[in-house]
């Protein structure tokens, strides 16, 4: 097996890692209710995914 010739440094390692951070989700509002959504999901309010009823939703009384 292979073995490092020399210690790698704090900011050699750490310029390494600046790519590996979180990233926030797009956000968009629900075309039927105005709830906000993330993209590419369906609307867990309504149950509509672009215009269209995806999933049946009782309504509350």
């Amino acid at each position: 097996m292979a073995h490092p010739k020399h210690k790698t440094s704090k900011s050699r390692r750490d310029k390494r890692r600046t790519h590996y951070k979180a990233v926030v989700p797009t956000l968009a509002t629900c075309s039927n209710c105005g709830a906000t959504v993330k993209f590419h999901t369906v609307c867990s309010e309504c149950g509509y995914y672009r215009g269209k009823q995806v999933i049946e939703k009782e309504i509350a009384v």
